[in-house]
C-alpha cells in the first residue's frame, strides 16, 4: 500500500476493486468463497478494515461503488469449489440473494474504493 501510495500525485487518486468478507455470499459459501482467491487475495478487507488501512496509509476513502454484478461470478465460482462443479441455477439465486442482503448492509460481494491524498 506504501508503494501505491507514493505513486499518487498530489491531486490523484487511486482505485482499487476488492471482495468484501462482509458480504451474504461470503457468509454463505465460508471457507468455499471465490473471494478469499489465494493467492491473489493475501489479505481480506470489509469496508471499515479497508477504511483504516487507507487511513494508516494517509488516504482518505472518497466513494465506495458496489460491484452488483460480482456477485453471480464469485457465487458460480464458489458453486464449483463448494460442490466441485458449477450449478449456474443455485449460483444466480445465490448472487440475487447477496444483491438483496447488500440493498439493506450495503455489503455487496465485491467493492470499489475511490481513495485521495
Amino acid at each position: 500500500m506504501k508503494l501505491l501510495t507514493s505513486k499518487i500525485k498530489k491531486k490523484g487518486f487511486l482505485v482499487i476493486a476488492l471482495p468484501n468478507i462482509n458480504s451474504w455470499d461470503a457468509q454463505h459459501y465460508k471457507e468455499h468463497w471465490a473471494g478469499y482467491d489465494v493467492p491473489r487475495h493475501l489479505y481480506h478487507f470489509n469496508p471499515e478494515t479497508f477504511k483504516t488501512l487507507a487511513e494508516s496509509n494517509n488516504l482518505k476513502v472518497s466513494k465506495i461503488i458496489p460491484m452488483k454484478f460480482d456477485s453471480f461470478y464469485i457465487s458460480l465460482l464458489s458453486e464449483k469449489y463448494k460442490y466441485s462443479s458449477s450449478n449456474p441455477y443455485r449460483a444466480m439465486i445465490n448472487g440475487l440473494k447477496s444483491n438483496k442482503s447488500a440493498r439493506k448492509t450495503n455489503n455487496y460481494s465485491s467493492l470499489i474504493y475511490i481513495l485521495r491524498r
